[in-house]
C-alpha cells in the first residue's frame, strides 16, 4: 500500500513573543514538512497568537509533529483541523491588465465570484476575493488570460464548526 500525501491543517494557539514563529516552524522543517502556509494573527487575548498551518505530508507524520508541538513551551493548545468540520479561508488581491475591451469581462468574472473590485486605473483593475483556496485558485484560472501584473494572498486561517473550540487550558 503506498503513502497518502495530501495537504493537513494545524491550528494552534501560541505565546505571543519573539521567537515562537522560529521555533514552530523550525519544527515543521526538520520533519521534511514543507509548509503551504503559515499565518499567525491576535486572539481575543493579547499575551496569545493563533497559527494557522496548511501542510503537505502524510498523516502519520503529521500525528508526530502535533505530539511535538504540544511538548514547545510557547504551544498552549494544538490540534489537526479535518476539512469537513472546519471552515477554511483566505484573502486575495489580484491585479489585472485590463483595456476599454476586456474590462466588462474581468468585471463580469469578479462579480461572479463575488469578488469587489477595490481599485481601478485605465489600465488595470484590483480585485479582494474571499473564500476557500478552490474559490481563490478557480478565480484566477480565469482571470490569467487576461494578465495578472500583482498577486498577494493571506494564507490560510481556519477555524472549527461548532461549539467546539481550542482554547488556552
Amino acid at each position: 500500500m503506498g503513502k497518502i500525501i495530501k495537504q493537513h491543517v494545524v491550528s494552534a494557539l501560541v505565546e505571543n513573543r519573539a521567537g515562537t514563529l522560529s521555533r514552530v516552524s523550525g519544527l515543521f522543517s526538520r520533519r521534511g514538512f514543507n509548509i503551504d502556509s503559515l499565518t499567525v494573527g491576535a486572539t481575543e487575548d493579547a499575551s496569545v497568537s493563533r497559527m494557522t498551518i496548511a501542510v503537505t505530508g502524510e498523516e502519520r507524520i503529521l500525528d508526530q509533529i502535533i505530539k511535538q508541538l504540544e511538548k514547545l513551551v510557547d504551544v498552549i493548545a494544538v490540534r489537526g483541523l479535518d476539512s469537513s468540520s472546519c471552515l477554511r479561508r483566505e484573502i486575495m488581491l489580484v491585479k489585472i491588465g485590463v483595456d476599454e475591451k476586456n474590462r466588462p469581462a474581468v468585471l463580469e468574472i469578479a462579480g461572479i465570484f463575488r469578488a469587489r473590485v477595490v481599485d481601478v486605473s485605465p489600465s488595470t483593475i484590483t480585485i479582494e476575493a474571499t473564500g476557500n483556496m478552490e474559490k481563490l485558485d478557480g478565480l484566477l484560472l480565469l482571470l490569467r488570460p487576461y494578465g495578472i501584473l500583482e498577486l498577494a494572498r493571506t494564507g490560510l486561517v481556519a477555524l472549527e464548526r461548532g461549539p467546539r473550540v481550542l482554547s488556552v487550558k
